[in-house]
């Protein structure tokens, strides 16, 4: 690897934009559907002032056809210009009013200079494709339920040459007027809404005013027999979408009160009105992702948003800050975008913090940000202390890349500097910088300098340490109390900070609150909290000077910081004796995790944490910090399940857990949120018969719980814990329910189920479905089967193809893309022993070659099976 070639990329590429010969040295485009950055910025020097005229043919049949008008400016004829269309067949190409034979490798359309003018070109491509089936382009799904189809587009970050002739970079930025004709019963959704819709002998005609300047990537268009909602009661129209056949999953009151308090909450915020006229949100099926933020359309994946039975407080929040995050974005990478895909992290950062600054000051969800830390958090946290790290700011070479670092560290890490800065620099100058750059870049691109130079501005201050500290360096800082006491009070204090390796070895300038506490009358007493901003190894508190001598010290109070926190033995043992003591949820959150990353670190035997787990969970009444409790304890039974412990203490351990959630399941009757956590919590431990008893006995109405709900996805859950552990009779129970659910979700259930089954025919057989690239399988369907074929207590059918699924990951991930590899490589094997360790070894050292993102994974999980063998020593030296 060169050092120095993203800096000389970055040289070439500000050659090409000042209009050097720099673009005509570059060789022709590579025969494959990506686009390079140097390519992107040597065709927006030339071209500019994009419109575009979209017409497309749908009629629910596997292909569609449509013409792409682009008219755009020209500045100089020295060189081919290519424009992007993928697996096609092109029946008319005319160009500046003459009809052309295309120059047409499948990726992308070449023009020839003499064909072209400077000044204004028109170029009209008439086209037929395939509809997509992997969430990409213009994906098609036929309901299973009533055979009704229904389309949707997905083109981030680089998949609208997927539906359309463009060019598909997000600096190149236009308008799109759009026509459709459609079946009659369809309803067509794109940014604008429809001026016209007339009767047309093949449907209907829909016709759709010019946009404004946008992306190519935020423009989209979905048509079907969509249910329709509509709410007008607000400053701006709202209608909501989804399939016929789950409409009674949707309850559009949620979504329509979220979206309206959020609307209010960022035209006030930002100082600017939203900008796209109509807010259309829609429930689409085999999404890939949660939401995409389309401007004036936003789609939501219906896995994460379809309820057959009555939500959550947990599921409202989830609902509500998916709302905030994508609306945020209207702002945000709608109205301004960033101009290569280097730019995507400072998107979804920011979307990610004023999602939930939206959903703490303008909804019921006052705990956002401890449910913010306690989740995408302590993601980004694992992330960055892994070989997965990265910069946030990264490189992105070419469109295959744009999505390499799309993450946690993307999205909460960036957030979380976000966060900081705001504390750095206070919340009036950082909402003013905000604002300036809202308004001076509004319909335009911008880059990582202009936000920061809008926020520095603002302030009155060079970002630029901040910038390098914290955009361009991995790794995440640990800080740490040092302190003595004397008579009863601190006599000295300081905050230390460290790098986490040699390798990485930044500090940073971080402004926190250091906290003091005493244990007293039971419980845990704020004794002094004061604000540090800290920068170096050591950092002196002159203002703890003098206060009580503590029994924990926190140093970063409410969660001001980006570091991970080493609490002092003192601390450490007060925080695991005296759990119950501490009011303040954040505050528990916080300790619980400092417990958690005790285990993970080796210092803490993970025994040991499950113990103090049996001994609190069953007592905390916080909802949020519950869920997260219950995660560390499932995470914990499947470590030692991995480690294939001792197994005495393993069912041991099991049936603890497991009385310990079936307990609490009765306890909470009267409370509908902590009964089904509880109980969500006990589907995912359950594996002894007495328990496995007691989930086919709710199944089929022999057993009954008060105030518990065993609704069809309840139930689909039940009969794949029970498949997961071959209980007699269960293969034979997605049969029957199969024929009892035909929905899409009922499909994908009964595969998770089947492939789940301990059984090595059932095992090879999906996967060999599964690295079959050419399946007609939907990848929703393939992504599924993945996440359930090789579950933890599995090990023996995991490692009979271990090695040979390791062996073929270099061929797989070759042959296939970015969107695929990023599920696959989540089944690369592992097992916890040294030979697997060992085997691990061998394939990071050979492997060298693959995809930035599947050769990450491939390090990561290396790491994570060191980690366990790490974590298994300790809990075999403690085990009594």
């Amino acid at each position: 690897m060169n050092p120095f070639a993203p800096r000389l990329l970055a040289v070439a590429i500000a050659a090409i934009a000042s209009g050097s010969a720099v673009a005509a040295s570059l060789p022709p485009r590579a025969d494959n559907t990506y686009l390079t950055q140097a390519e992107a910025a040597a065709r927006s020097a030339r071209v500019s002032n994009v419109d575009y005229v979209l017409d497309f043919a749908l009629t629910g049949k596997e292909t569609f056809s449509g013409t792409s008008k682009i008219s755009f400016d020209l500045s100089d004829t020295s060189t081919p210009l290519t424009i992007d269309l993928n697996k096609a067949t092109i029946s008319a190409l005319v160009v500046n009013g003459k009809t052309m034979t295309p120059q047409y490798n499948q990726f992308f359309i070449t023009l020839q200079p003499q064909d072209l003018v400077k000044g204004r070109n028109t170029v009209a491509v008439t086209y037929q494709r395939l509809h997509s089936t992997n969430g990409e382009g213009l994906h098609r799904m036929v309901d299973p339920v009533d055979g009704k189809v229904y389309t949707y587009s997905h083109f981030e970050p680089a998949a609208a040459h997927q539906m359309f002739a463009l060019f598909d970079q997000p600096d190149l930025k236009a308008t799109f007027q759009v026509n459709v004709t459609a079946p009659a019963d369809w309803v067509v959704v794109s940014t604008t809404r429809e001026s016209a819709v007339k009767d047309d002998p093949a449907g209907q005609r829909w016709t759709f005013p010019a946009s404004k300047k946008l992306s190519a990537y935020n423009f989209s268009l979905h048509a079907g027999p969509y249910k329709v909602w509509e709410d007008n009661s607000a400053k701006y129209p709202m209608r909501l979408f989804a399939r016929q056949s789950v409409a009674a999953q949707v309850t559009p009151a949620d979504w329509f009160r979220y979206t309206k308090q959020g609307l209010v909450f960022f035209d006030e915020y930002f100082g600017i009105p939203y900008q796209f006229e109509k807010y259309d949100q829609l429930l689409v099926p085999d999404f890939l992702y949660g939401a995409m933020e389309n401007a004036g359309a936003v789609t939501f994946g219906e896995r994460g948003f379809l309820h057959k039975a009555e939500m959550t407080a947990a599921q409202r929040q989830g609902l509500a800050s998916t709302i905030m995050h994508e609306m945020a974005h209207q702002w945000f990478g709608d109205l301004v975008t960033m101009k290569w895909w280097n730019g995507l992290w400072l998107n979804e950062s920011f979307a990610s913090f004023m999602g939930t600054l939206g959903l703490a000051e303008s909804t019921e969800f006052k705990n956002a940000w401890q449910s913010f830390y306690s989740g995408a958090k302590q993601g980004a946290y694992f992330t960055d202390q892994s070989f997965a790290t990265h910069p946030i700011e990264v490189p992105v070479a070419s469109t295959a890349n744009a999505f390499d670092n799309i993450d946690s560290i993307t999205y909460a890490k960036g957030a979380s500097t976000l966060m900081q800065l705001r504390h750095l620099l206070g919340e009036d100058v950082f909402r003013k910088g905000v604002h300036n750059y809202l308004v001076k870049y509004a319909y335009k691109n911008a880059t990582l300098d202009d936000f920061i130079g809008s926020l520095g501005e603002a302030a009155g201050r060079d970002l630029s340490k901040w910038t390098q500290q914290w955009l361009y360096n991995a790794g995440v800082n640990t800080i740490a109390a040092k302190y003595s006491c004397a008579n009863g009070k601190i006599n000295n204090f300081t905050l230390q900070q460290s790098a986490p390796s040699a390798a990485l070895p930044t500090l940073r300038e971080q402004r926190v609150q250091v906290a003091t506490f005493k244990v007293e009358g039971g419980k845990m007493v704020l004794g002094k909290n004061v604000p540090v901003t800290y920068n170096g190894v050591s950092t002196k508190v002159p203002g703890l000077v003098g206060s009580a001598c503590p029994d924990l010290v926190y140093p970063n109070y409410q969660d001001w910081g980006f570091a991970k926190v080493q609490l002092d033995k003192r601390s450490f043992a007060t925080a695991q004796a005296s759990l119950a003591s501490v009011e303040d949820p954040l505050l528990r959150s916080m300790l619980w995790q400092s417990l958690w990353d005790g285990v993970r670190d080796g210092h803490l035997p993970l025994n040991e944490f499950i113990k103090t787990a049996l001994a609190n969970a069953s007592s905390e009444k916080d909802y949020t910090l519950l869920a997260n409790v219950l995660g560390m304890m499932s995470q914990s039974r499947r470590y030692i399940e991995m480690m294939q412990a001792d197994p005495a203490y393993v069912r041991k351990t099991g049936d603890a857990m497991e009385e310990q959630a079936w307990a609490a399941v009765q306890a909470n009757k009267g409370d509908s949120n902590f009964q089904r956590r509880w109980f969500g919590h006990y589907l995912g431990v359950s594996s002894s018969k007495i328990a496995l008893d007691r989930l086919a006995a709710l199944l089929d109405g022999k057993l009954k719980v008060e105030g518990l709900n065993i609704s069809q996805d309840v139930r689909w859950s039940i009969i794949g814990r029970l498949n997961r552990f071959d209980y007699p009779g269960s293969a034979e129970l997605i049969v029957a329910e199969q024929a009892r659910d035909k929905s899409d979700s009922g499909q994908a259930a009964a595969i998770a189920a089947t492939v789940v089954r301990p059984d090595p025919q059932t095992k090879a057989e999906w996967l060999a479905k599964i690295e079959d690239l050419k399946t007609t399988l939907p990848f929703s369907k393939v992504r599924v089967a993945m996440g359930s074929l090789y579950p933890v207590e599995q090990t023996a059918l995991s490692e009979a193809s271990a090695a040979t699924r390791l062996a073929r990951l270099p061929a797989i991930d070759k042959a296939a893309g970015p969107v695929y590899m990023r599920s696959y490589a989540t089944m690369i094997p592992a097992s916890c022993t040294p030979a697997s360790v060992k085997r691990l070894d061998t394939a990071v050292a050979q492997y060298k070659d693959l995809s930035a993102s599947t050769r990450r994974s491939l390090l990561t999980t290396h790491q994570e099976d060191q980690r366990c063998l790490m974590m298994k020593k300790a809990l075999t030296v403690s085990k009594g």
